[in-house]
């Protein structure tokens, strides 16, 4: 299973959001690249990138940050945020980033989600923000109508290969990620999904290493020394 540190990013520092609240946020470094730089170095296989200011105003905003953190690792990135238009995904595409994630687009828009998947096929990973058992959108700041497992499945059929999957109400918690929902998606759907929310201790990715699920995305506990950063060295590279 692929470990991914998280680095979200939101005027131009490194963050965590609690529960995805923007008003809860803890300030980790005023230089992103920096970190991406000592995960890097720590062992990390594959960074998890996502542009808050993006995710709120449904544009880029971190574009020059992002750059630069490409041109500083020699490892994959994925990047999401504001992604909500074909020119834009291949904008940030031809910066050297591995994947694109989008979230509110993705719902608000179907078609677009095939589009992309017709233009970029597995570069294109849809993130599922889930509160109560429901996708939300815009920057995690509204419920949509449609349940999360549901909307997982509709993905599968349009060719999407990878899911992020967060449980928003654990997010920044550090008290463990929702087992119940991601066994339930791993026994219904048969693509990757990567696991986010509430990882806050080794147990904790064993436990999503038992489901077999295709990677984990740690933030918190990786900046707070919950997770030894030993656990990077011992992920495996992408295939």
């Amino acid at each position: 299973m692929i470990i991914f540190p998280a680095i979200d990013i939101r005027a131009g520092r490194c963050v965590r959001l609690y529960q995805g609240k923007y008003h809860k946020e803890t300030v980790y470094s005023n230089d992103p690249v920096s970190i991406a730089k000592r995960w890097r170095k720590e062992g990390a296989k594959y960074l998890h990138i996502v542009d808050l200011d993006g995710a709120l105003k449904g544009e880029l905003v971190n574009k020059n940050l992002i750059e630069m953190i490409v041109e500083a690792v020699d490892i994959p990135i994925q990047v999401g945020g504001g992604i909500r238009t074909l020119e834009r995904a291949r904008e940030i595409l031809n910066l050297g980033v591995e994947r694109i994630i989008v979230g509110t687009s993705a719902i608000k828009e179907r078609g677009f989600t095939k589009e992309l998947i017709e233009n970029f096929g597995e570069k294109v990973v849809v993130s599922i923000d889930s509160r109560d058992g429901y996708a939300c959108i815009d920057g995690w700041t509204n419920n949509s109508d449609i349940k999360s497992i549901e909307f997982a499945k509709e993905l599968e059929k349009i060719g999407v290969k990878t899911i992020v999957y967060t449980d928003i109400s654990k997010d920044g918690t550090m008290v463990g990620p929702n087992l119940y929902e991601l066994e339930n998606l791993k026994k219904n759907l048969s693509i990757d999904i990567i696991a986010s929310g509430g990882i806050g201790r080794k147990e904790d990715i064993e436990d999503l290493k038992r489901i077999n699920l295709y990677g984990a995305i740690v933030g918190k506990a990786l900046y707070e020394g919950k997770i030894s950063t030993s656990l990077l060295m011992d992920s495996p590279y992408a295939d």
